[in-house]
């Protein structure tokens, strides 16, 4: 039994050197000569849970996406290439069908609107395939509901903010020092949520019967709203566009907290004064308990409650809080009093420190990022989920069935209780959205970008032009490639190899890269050594 097992010998070696251990089979087929292969691609987990070395990698691409975007001294987000021909003569068709169409709406001639539907449709696909972003204008919608207005006025019991007109930059102050060297330094931010009770140094709270875990539970729920809403009035209060990167993650209390990556820097007077005026207030329904056991009836197509009636629709719970002068909202999200924020310079020794720091625990479920080893611990962690999985998360969540609500767009489907959205699932305490924020002009790249850069650097070191894992392409008689299809292979399919074949394959296909790589390497450290040692003895160096 102390033996080693194989299958564990090859899980391990594989994830030393970087192979994923759940890659994706998809059959490629040359529709000129009929030939298919299996083709592995990784499985692109982000949580160790899944697979290790995907999670890794994904979590160096996020350390490399921050490094670069943070002391940037230029802005990263290029202007858009000007439009082609065949692009806005697109949009001038799209112009005419729209004119089109609202004549025919003005005159009643509804088989035309529908044929001119029909052309926008195709239209607007073909604007798509020819390279232009977005959309053209919204989609005509035969059943549009109108949106609910509510009022932009401040509380009264929130700080005023200065509001000024935003720069479009992104780069930070130039600090200039009395020797003449300039400097443009960065921050680092963090911010947490307000306290729920007092807890001790496990997380756990002193006394549990005080602990607002009902609260803890809508401040999780709705913490990214708040964090969207910081950074809006962050912007609006310097005047300028400030770019951020960074990762939600739970406390050892399992409250969310933010660590933030900013460029530029920004006064912390100011800094504490945003995040103390800033709120989100949630317009629902106010609930208490559940106390509703909601039965569906098929005829009506309602919800009804035990006692047969009808549960107040969506809609109505609405129009009652619209009424209402004196109406309150269900839930308002603030952020507590600890704001942290310090400068890193750019040629500081702790940007990689504070960059491993942010991205400490993406590669981890909320759940588990901190190790739960008390008893307190786990009752604690129990209690804010079965909170968790009671609260509404949205507008169409279940749980509204178990405080007499039909949710929007209610259907008998519907389990109450029993949301399927990932803010009630243990492992996310909460944190349903992304935990990983970075803001549109960070690093003027996309992690696509990213890993595109990667492979060109190991192209360079290794002196290849082509991919080291590129797929042969064969090309038609006019010189053009060949078409291909491809598709997703099923674990049963007869050409489909065992999974520890193809792991086995790509090992060795990866200590091959690795090999060359690291040979690549002390070449070119070699190389190195003899320029930096010719130059000082004031030789000259012939390159071969």
């Amino acid at each position: 039994m102390l033996m080693p097992l194989a299958a564990d010998v090859v899980k391990d070696m594989a994830t030393e050197y970087g192979v994923c251990l759940r890659p994706i089979g998809l059959r490629r087929t040359d529709l000129a000569t009929g030939q298919t292969e299996i083709i592995d691609v990784p499985c692109g987990a982000t949580r160790e849970d899944k697979c290790v070395p995907c999670a890794k990698r994904a979590r160096r691409l996020r350390k490399t996406q921050i490094r670069e975007g943070w002391h940037r001294a230029d802005e990263p987000a290029p202007a858009p290439n000007p439009a082609t021909e065949e692009q806005r003569s697109l949009i001038s068709l799209r112009a005419h069908l729209e004119y089109f169409r609202d004549q025919a709406v003005r005159e009643s001639k509804w088989d035309e609107v529908g044929e001119v539907d029909e052309a926008i449709r195709e239209v607007e696909e073909a604007i798509a395939a020819e390279g232009l972003r977005g959309t053209v204008a919204p989609a005509h919608s035969k059943h549009e509901e109108p949106k609910r207005q509510r009022s932009t006025r401040r509380r009264q019991d929130a700080p005023a903010l200065p509001r000024q007109k935003v720069q479009p930059r992104t780069v930070g102050r130039v600090y200039t020092a009395p020797d003449g060297t300039e400097h443009r330094p960065s921050m680092w931010l963090t911010m947490t949520l307000d306290s729920y009770g007092p807890v001790r140094e496990d997380g756990s709270p002193l006394d549990p019967s005080r602990y607002d875990y009902r609260r803890a539970a809508w401040d999780a729920i709705t913490f990214p709203r708040l964090l969207d809403r910081f950074w809006q009035n962050l912007r609006r209060c310097v005047g300028w566009n400030v770019q951020y990167a960074g990762c939600v993650e739970p406390q050892r209390r399992l409250a969310p907290h933010a660590h933030f990556a900013i460029r530029g820097t920004i006064p912390r007077t100011v800094l504490r004064e945003v995040a103390a005026a800033t709120y989100h207030q949630v317009w629902w329904p106010r609930v208490d308990a559940p106390t509703c056991r909601p039965v569906w009836d098929a005829d009506a197509e309602v919800w009804c409650d035990a006692d047969g009636l009808p549960l107040q629709t969506w809609d109505e719970a609405l129009d009652a809080i619209d009424a209402d002068p004196d109406a309150e909202p269900a839930h308002v999200i603030r952020f507590g009093k600890h704001v942290d924020a310090r400068g890193v310079a750019a040629d500081s020794k702790d940007i990689d420190r504070t960059v491993g720091y942010i991205t400490k625990y993406i590669t981890k479920s909320a759940a588990d990022c901190h190790i739960v080893t008390t008893d307190r611990q786990r009752a604690h962690l129990e209690r804010l989920w079965q909170e968790l999985r009671v609260t509404p998360c949205s507008e169409r969540c279940a749980n509204w069935l178990l405080y007499g609500i039909q949710p929007k767009k209610a259907h008998g489907k519907l389990r109450p209780g029993n949301c399927k959205g990932k803010v009630h699932q243990r492992a996310t305490l909460g944190i349903g959205g992304r935990r990983i924020l970075v803001s549109r002009d960070w690093s003027g790249k996309t992690l696509a970008d990213h890993r595109h850069d990667a492979r060109a650097w190991v192209k360079a070191l290794l002196g290849v032009s082509g991919g080291v894992d590129q797929v042969p392409v064969t090309e038609s008689d006019d010189g053009t490639p060949a078409p291909v299809a491809w598709e997703l292979a099923k674990p049963n399919d007869p050409d489909m190899p065992p999974m520890r074949h193809r792991l086995l394959r790509a090992l060795a296909q990866r200590m091959q890269w690795r090999n060359a790589l690291n040979a690549a390497r002390d070449r070119a450290a070699q190389y190195d050594g003899v320029l930096s040692a010719t130059h000082n003895n004031g030789e000259e160096v012939q390159r071969g």
